[in-house]
């Protein structure tokens, strides 16, 4: 049985390799169009939060904006290519309801955590990136975005401090989003789960996947390995 389940992960790892390179786009709506084309977008809805938001806002590299592939916005962090995104939208999308608290370890440039916010009504998002210029670049980006009233209400928070503590402020989080891969699955994260809950994080070093951690209503928890990825970790700012 674990022969068969690895064999079905490698084939998706293909699949996604192949449909990415595919999936560039000459604007915004023309990369969220090819993704939902390409079956790596299954919801009108993913599609829809996501055509909100603009990446050319959140990128260093203008040129790659529109380009399925990851891209650096330095101090060793990069921003996910767009079909990642929309694999981790796609896997929280059934807990980001109306109201919805949802965490994004590792927010970075601002990006998912922009789409997060836009694919769940009325909810509040809180960004917690470990390197401080990045927060403030987030914070820019978002507010490039049209999101600036969101951010002075408080319905988007960008925050810095250690991701892999999450942020007990606001917890429970109905949605939990961690954009690099942890060596083993932090149980902070995990304590500040909402039940029923679902995250999406990246574990392992050298060989890594996602999993999806899912919380029940009685606070049993879950897991479910996704697909292989290869992700930067998720670990202290060196300056």
């Amino acid at each position: 049985m674990r022969s068969l389940i690895l064999n079905g992960l490698a084939s998706f790892e293909r699949y996604l390799a192949t449909m990415a390179w595919r999936s560039h786009g000459k604007d915004n709506e023309d990369l969220v169009n090819n993704l939902l084309s390409n079956g790596l977008i299954t919801s009108n809805q993913v599609a829809d939060a996501m055509k909100k938001v603009d990446r050319r806002n959140y990128v260093l590299s203008k040129f790659q904006a529109y380009y399925d592939s990851p891209s650096s916005i330095d101090y060793g962090a990069t921003i996910s290519a767009p079909h990642m995104h929309a694999h981790a939208a796609q896997c929280l999308l059934p807990f980001c309801k109306p109201g919805a608290n949802i965490l994004d370890v590792g927010s970075g440039s601002g990006y998912l955590s922009a789409v997060l916010y836009h694919l769940a009504e009325d909810s509040t998002v809180v960004g917690i990136e470990h390197v401080p210029e990045l927060v403030d670049w987030s914070i820019k980006n978002l507010k490039a975005d049209g999101l600036s009233n969101a951010i002075e209400n408080g319905r988007i928070k960008m925050v810095a401090g250690d991701g892999r503590k999450g942020f007990a402020d606001n917890a429970p989080y109905d949605v939990i989003h961690v954009g690099a891969a942890a060596p083993t699955l932090p149980q902070p994260l995990v304590d500040q789960l909402a039940s029923p809950g679902r995250m999406f994080i990246p574990v392992g070093t050298s060989d890594q996947h996602v999993w999806q951690i899912d919380k029940d209503e009685d606070g049993n928890v879950s897991k479910k390995v996704l697909f292989g990825v290869l992700y930067v970790p998720l670990t202290d700012y060196k300056r």
